[in-house]
């Protein structure tokens, strides 16, 4: 087995290579990839999440196991061969989660934003802020963000440090309104269980990315939202039923409304129709699932291969 660490998981998987691998995620998924929805185990004080994927066609399986407490997040990847269930990898998943995250959105924008966008209202300068802009800025010609984040100073000096790496203008803004009313491509990444961003403040054809919000008690976008999207787009609906809480608390009990919801493989794949038109509104509802951490391992695993990176680690044989 190999050991793979964050550190080499930053030199081996670019984001790039994370857009690629993501995007052929979903093209695996269409074409029946089996992803198996987080299911969490909540203590007091720590709380386990773990989810598993197969990638029968490549040769793949895997699961991401974590734990969130006060002191930290810990996040391990799994990496199997399909034939003989071998363990190939143990990879720390910190960076791995944060880039396959800003790489779906990257995905998601390809193909629901207008193909000339060039600005960004971003709400939430957090850990997973960074690989949503260098993910969006790699797909759309994007020119000038604006970010709106509670915490001034944290504000202040995400958007030095993705100025000076993107080479775009980032500034912040004084609300989450003036964010949302300056993008064209909306992201919201926020940990907030009320509405950070309302469908009254978007201009037309604007494309949202909402990727907070993985349990049912957690929102970012209103009601207003979701009424003027013409195209609601998931990772997986399965996984968004029981824990997107922009949609089930949006949708409430009216069960028929889940019907307008889109996998965006089914988009990727031209079974169903994305952006019809330059002034709809798209929304891609991320919750992140395990089919993007298993094929985002599977190219960390081949490329340490090849650059002989990670530590070997014997494991007992069977006996």
């Amino acid at each position: 087995m190999l050991f793979l660490s964050e550190a080499d998981v930053l030199d081996l998987f670019p984001m790039e290579k994370a857009l690629e691998c993501v995007e052929s995620s979903f093209v695996a998924q269409a074409k029946g990839a089996i992803n198996h929805p987080r299911r969490r185990i909540f203590l007091p004080h720590v709380s386990l999440h773990y989810m598993a994927a197969a990638l029968p066609h490549d040769g793949w399986l895997g699961m991401k196991i974590y734990t969130v407490s006060r002191e930290k997040l810990r996040f391990i990847v799994l990496l199997y061969e399909s034939e003989r269930g071998e363990l190939l990898a143990m990879i720390e998943a910190d960076h791995l989660g944060r880039i396959r995250t800003g790489a779906a959105s990257g995905v998601a924008t390809k193909y629901l934003s207008c193909p000339e966008a060039s600005t960004v209202g971003l709400i939430g300068a957090g850990r997973q802020a960074r690989t949503q802009l260098q993910a969006v800025s790699r797909v759309r010609p994007v020119k000038s963000v604006r970010v709106f984040s509670r915490t001034v100073e944290r504000c202040e000096a995400f958007c030095r440090e993705m100025s000076k790496q993107l080479g775009i203008e980032v500034r912040p803004a004084e609300s989450a309104e003036a964010a949302a009313r300056f993008g064209e491509i909306l992201i919201t990444a926020t940990t907030s269980s009320e509405p950070v961003l309302q469908g009254s403040w978007l201009q037309p054809g604007a494309h949202v990315n909402a990727i907070g919000a993985n349990m049912p008690n957690r929102r970012e976008v209103d009601d207003e939202l979701l009424a003027r999207a013409t195209v609601i787009a998931v990772d997986s609906l399965e996984q968004a039923q029981m824990e997107s809480g922009d949609l089930i608390q949006g949708f409430s009990d009216d069960a028929e409304r889940w019907k307008q919801v889109v996998e965006l493989q089914e988009i990727i794949a031209g079974n169903r129709l994305g952006r019809r038109s330059p002034n709809e509104i798209t929304l891609f509802k991320s919750a992140g699932i395990a089919l993007w951490d298993v094929a985002a391992a599977s190219v960390i695993y081949k490329r340490a291969l090849e650059l002989r990176r990670g530590k070997e680690v014997t494991l007992s044989e069977e006996i």
